[in-house]
């Protein structure tokens, strides 16, 4: 008798499956093609704990020195909802574009002691050619717009 194929595992970003969305990027097989891909592959890698990825991806003009994770640490991603991207809302307001920046606005919901906390964040993103001389998106820094309204 045939065994069934166990269903591929959601991705923590919210896609389908890990193996077809953030994996590829978190591996270092594929290059997030636009900003709000890079910011889903780093809420994917702040729920794995992959310090590298994250590491990587900021841009080393802001990138901090300390630990971005800690393995001790009992948090527990919950999900993410992105708001918006830059880019669209310029489009229709017909503003000219700068293809090598962007801006992203998110909600990630996580636990911490089972304790519930929302992180909205808009996240500002730059493209430049990385290391290998390939261009990528770096995170660049974020403000957080609902920090006096909690």
């Amino acid at each position: 008798m045939p065994t069934k194929a166990k269903p591929a595992a959601a991705c923590p970003c919210g896609g389908a499956s890990f193996e077809t969305c953030c994996a590829p990027f978190l591996s270092g097989a594929a290059v997030p093609p636009s900003a709000e891909t890079l910011m889903r592959s780093r809420y994917t890698a702040y729920a794995l704990k992959d310090e590298d990825y994250l590491k990587a991806t900021w841009h080393p003009s802001t990138r901090p020195q300390e630990r971005l994770t800690d393995e001790k640490e009992k948090i527990q991603w919950l999900g993410l909802e992105v708001k918006s991207a830059l880019r669209l809302r310029q489009r229709k307001a017909d503003l000219p574009e700068q293809p090598d920046r962007d801006t992203v606005e998110f909600v990630a919901r996580f636990k911490v002691g089972g304790r519930a906390h929302r992180l909205h964040e808009i996240s500002n993103f730059v493209r430049e050619a990385g290391e290998d001389g390939v261009p990528r998106w770096f995170y660049l820094d974020g403000s957080f717009p609902n920090e006096n309204n909690k």
